[in-house]
């Protein structure tokens, strides 16, 4: 990281609609994170399946899946900020779906996971969008700053999003829902009210070809493959939060209010990193830095399995989300900077692919080696994955792994070099 402290890391909140999009992502990311919890916790009680924690990131999954490449194209084609406002809207309705279901009384789960897959669907057409977005609501000069500011925002609400929802709980799931409703309700609101830059749009009409120019760019560009390929294999063995219901009930023998403070660990250790990248950007040895994060969230996952004391387990968890937020930080610069605007929203949609890949399928990997080999096997075999991962991709993407520099500044600092000979 840079050593030279940059004094205007929150300057980037006086841009106004940068603003109103930070604090609907904020108000949108605290109702998921409070209703993650309800919905793992509920669904554990009713059936007492680790396979159905599983299944929980599957239902998300396939859905998401299915649909993201098309997403794509649409936040390439349409108003960015009108796809994110019909998302959040999306999931509001689940929200209200998950109360009537608890209400309701019915024990039954196969609500829970239709539900589930249209909250998927919202999701897929949310992150391409919002993805794209950034970069048009912030000058040039902004971005590395805003995009480590919105990073550290969306995990600040993954921390008290958790803690909040395992409270909450207390009161019963209704409670967790109905508050989350009210939160996405103001997210909505929020994010009609934000402006953004006229974005480059594309005038090409949806088909095979135009959906899969996304794809095709990553392919030819070996620094963003191995960037987004390297966090889709790592992560996806390394899923260890599905299993956090359990770990929390069966190996700490605790309740929904330590299982809202385990959840809440991995954001609250992004949350303080991205806080330091936005001061301290990371500017020299960048491929070191994305490869060492992987490689301290693999650690960090060991560490977890290999505990039954609830302090340690909390620590490992920070440091989790720690090694992850480097890794994201670099990916997402890498991604939009080397991205043309008009296509910005197809390539978003592939790195979506693979963020939830690593995510939702992750979850679902987590679960099925767990009821195979047992919780704490599943956990120390995804740290070992994540590790052998992080060494063969360091191998096979060597460009990667040794960059020094991010081109765009490489670009930007030759471009000024010419302009003063001139």
């Amino acid at each position: 990281m840079s050593l030279m402290s940059s004094s205007n890391g929150f300057a980037v909140l006086r841009h106004r609609n940068f603003s109103l999009y930070l604090t609907a992502r904020i108000l949108g990311t605290l109702a998921v994170q409070m209703q993650s919890v309800a919905i793992g916790w509920q669904v554990y009680q009713i059936t007492g399946s680790l396979f159905d924690l599983g299944l929980i990131g599957l239902a998300q999954f396939a859905p998401f899946l299915v649909l993201i490449l098309p997403a794509g194209h649409v936040a390439d084609r349409y108003n960015r900020r009108n796809v994110i406002a019909l998302c959040l809207a999306l999931q509001l309705l689940c929200g209200l779906l998950l109360l009537a279901f608890t209400v309701s009384g019915s024990r039954l789960v196969w609500p829970v996971f239709a539900v589930l897959v249209l909250f998927g669907s919202a999701r897929a057409f949310m992150m391409p969008a919002s993805q794209a977005l950034l970069v048009n609501l912030v000058p040039p000069e902004n971005f590395s700053q805003a995009v480590a500011l919105s990073s550290s925002s969306f995990h600040v609400a993954v921390i008290v999003g958790p803690v909040l929802g395992g409270l909450l709980y207390l009161a019963g799931p209704a409670t967790v829902y109905m508050v989350a409703a009210a939160l996405l309700l103001l997210a909505v609101a929020l994010m009609c009210l934000t402006r953004a830059a006229p974005q480059a749009t594309s005038k090409e009409p949806a088909s095979w070809h135009t959906v899969l120019e996304g794809l095709r760019f990553v392919r030819s560009r070996p620094l963003i493959l191995g960037a987004i390929s390297l966090d889709l294999f790592a992560v996806l063995f390394g899923g260890a939060t599905a299993l956090l219901p359990a770990y929390a009930h069966d190996v700490l023998q605790a309740g929904p209010a330590a299982l809202g403070w385990l959840r809440t660990a991995p954001g609250a250790g992004a949350a303080l990193c991205s806080v330091v990248l936005a001061f301290y950007p990371v500017r020299r040895r960048v491929g070191a830095w994305m490869f060492g994060g992987v490689a301290v969230f693999g650690l960090a996952t060991l560490a977890l399995g290999l505990t039954s004391n609830f302090t340690v387990a909390l620590i490992a968890l920070v440091l989790l989300g720690a090694g992850d937020m480097v890794s994201v930080y670099v990916r997402h610069l890498l991604v939009q900077f080397e991205t043309p605007d008009a296509i910005r929203g197809r390539v978003s949609a592939v790195n979506s692919v693979f963020i939830g890949a690593s995510n939702e399928l992750g979850e679902f990997e987590s679960g099925i080696t767990a009821g195979w080999f047992g919780l704490v096997r599943a956990i120390l075999f995804g740290g070992a994955a994540t590790l052998v991962v992080t060494g063969v991709w360091a191998l096979k993407f060597p460009m990667l792994s040794r960059m020094d520099r991010f081109p765009h500044d490489e670009r930007r600092d030759e471009q000024a070099r010419a302009a003063a000979k001139v």
